[in-house]
């Protein structure tokens, strides 16, 4: 299995330097990484670095609490493309699912995306299942199917839980056949990166990628 394929290189946290992502954007060049997963103030020169190697920049919309208007999230997410990103991973809002507001959880999903894939993105929604019911992850398996995203992911990384091989298999179960599974959050070595592949995820976020490739 070619592992590194499938996962985001990822460097998110707030301290994080443009030295840290010009590393990263080394590393997946030698790698050949899915991708690499940065902050939107670094997409701009990461896209430069990458211009030439056909590995997409990822970055994150409404992070880390996915709690900004939709508005504003759609705002990110063209401000983002037009700097170079080719793939968006939008916090969906889980102080409107918490609160009942499901038409507005849907439509911040749905908003998002059909602006990302009008300018040729796509889409990851990350709904901090550490924080959701089942019932609740199936409601957004469900949402995130009928408004068109292109993929689910488990987690920020920043909150109270990571990706688990349960969370994986049951979004896996939930999500339309067009909807691909992105474990994200405590993916440190390539035990738990093959068991989450193995248990229904398509792509893996991770800032051990490198160790995980090397650990072949």
């Amino acid at each position: 299995m070619n592992i590194a394929a499938t996962i985001d290189h990822t460097v998110l946290k707030p301290d994080s330097t443009r030295a840290d992502v010009e590393k990263i954007c080394s590393e997946a060049i030698t790698h050949r990484f899915a991708s690499v997963c940065i902050l939107p103030w670094h997409v701009e020169h990461a896209a430069a670095l990458l211009a030439s190697e056909n590995i997409p920049v990822c970055t994150v919309v409404g992070f880390p609490l996915g709690a900004s208007t939709t508005e504003c999230k759609v705002a990110e997410t063209l401000i983002a493309i037009k700097q170079g990103a080719r793939e968006i991973d939008m916090v969906a809002s889980i102080t409107a699912l918490k609160s009942g507001l499901f038409d507005d959880v849907y439509n911040d999903i749905r908003e998002v995306t059909q602006a990302a894939h009008a300018q040729g993105a796509i889409v990851k929604v990350i709904i901090e299942t550490s924080l959701l019911t089942d019932d609740e992850k199936k409601r957004m398996c469900s949402f995130v199917t009928q408004a068109g995203a292109d993929y689910i992911k488990t987690s920020t990384g920043f909150s109270t839980g990571g990706a688990t091989l349960e969370d994986v298999e049951l979004l896996r179960s939930h999500v339309g056949p067009a909807v691909k599974v992105k474990a994200s959050g405590g993916i440190r070595d390539r035990q738990t990166a093959l068991a989450m592949l193995q248990a229904g995820a398509d792509r893996l976020g991770t800032s051990s990628g490198v160790l995980i490739v090397r650990a072949d």
